[in-house]
């Protein structure tokens, strides 16, 4: 039988929408979904804790219904806290030929802070958001004991059986079953993204066989069949990502809006060049020069500021699903809406 999500998040329809980073999301797009009904998300993983603070109070303001905020368990690789900039700028000039393509200067090599998780998750706590989802791991035992007591339900995502069970074992509230189809990073924890590729069908079964708690459905899913054949395999919930990253709320820059829409979007590839994790981008000219180069990796985030730039200009580098070729809405309330038109 299909668990119930919890009854504190007061949820109309089983919809939500997947969390972006690198500034793709927006308090607009987060309260439009939540307001139409559904769940809306906000990545939040790149924010400083005043930032969280800022955004989430920004989201209450438009909203009264629940929504999520998003962060990263990990966020820096080891190879790209030993990066340098000599080697950073050696990888650059590796590609001269794309950047001057794409009519883009040569990146500078990034001077930040590294993302202190655990600055975080005390904001998190403090901000006290309806849902703390996570990916790329487990929040502590003693994050997810605060959120407890606090009434935050908490969502882990998970690639394999095995990590799904890890969360369910942490004592986590949700886990949300994401299969290889999504578009974005894959966010593995316990084996390298690239030995853990599992579709959705198969996992989202495995998982609501295997776990007690509710599953969320997650990867390809960009219509209302799909929202109906994943609840049909016991999933209590779908997360949907590309088809409202396509919407005009969403803070994807126009070109990435207009390149969800075009047949191209039907070709997607998964690639560990462009930000130093795996993930899936439409294919483009830029992408296939870049998997043609001879790169050495520097890892994330650093690898990523290599190809920021790269993200907004034509025939550029474009995060997407496989689901993309079913796009048809231009907003988010609509596309909530329909999501859920064959749900009976």
């Amino acid at each position: 039988m299909k668990i119930r999500l919890p009854a504190s998040l007061g949820l109309a329809l089983p919809i939500i929408q997947g969390p972006f980073g690198g500034g793709l999301s927006t308090v607009t797009l987060t309260a439009a979904v939540t307001n139409a009904g559904g769940m809306g998300s906000y990545g939040a993983h790149m924010l400083e804790p005043d930032e969280i603070q800022q955004v989430t109070d920004g989201i209450r303001r438009e909203t009264n219904g629940p929504f999520v905020m998003n962060l990263w368990v990990d966020s820096e690789d080891k190879r790209s806290r030993e990066a340098d900039a000599d080697a950073f700028h050696r990888e650059a000039a590796k590609l001269t030929d794309v950047y001057g393509r794409c009519g883009v200067a040569l990146p500078t090599f990034p001077r930040r802070q590294p993302v202190d998780f655990e600055r975080q998750a005390e904001a998190i706590l403090k901000a006290r958001p309806p849902v703390l989802s996570f990916v790329f791991g487990i929040p502590s035992k003693e994050i997810l004991s605060q959120c407890r007591k606090l009434g935050i339900v908490t969502m882990g995502a998970a690639t394999t059986l095995d990590e799904a069970l890890a969360i369910e074992a942490a004592g986590v509230d949700i886990v949300i079953a994401t299969g290889f189809e999504a578009g974005g990073h894959r966010p593995s924890f316990l084996r390298p993204a690239a030995d853990s590729l599992h579709g959705t069908l198969a996992l989202v079964r495995q998982v609501v066989e295997s776990v007690r708690i509710p599953v969320v459905a997650a990867g390809g899913i960009a219509d209302a069949v799909g929202v109906a054949a994943a609840l049909s395999l016991g999933a209590s919930a779908v997360q949907v990502g590309t088809a409202f990253l396509a919407c005009e709320e969403s803070g994807a820059a126009p070109v990435h809006r207009r390149m969800l829409f075009r047949s191209s979007a039907r070709h997607t590839r998964l690639s560990d060049r462009v930000t130093g994790r795996l993930a899936r981008f439409i294919v483009t000219s830029t992408l296939e020069a870049l998997d043609s180069h001879d790169l050495t990796q520097l890892g994330y985030p650093v690898q990523g500021e290599l190809t920021r730039s790269l993200k907004t200009v034509e025939d550029g580098l474009f995060y997407a699903g496989q689901g993309a070729p079913l796009l048809r809405h231009h907003t988010a309330a609509e596309l909530t809406r329909d999501l859920a038109s064959l749900i009976r």
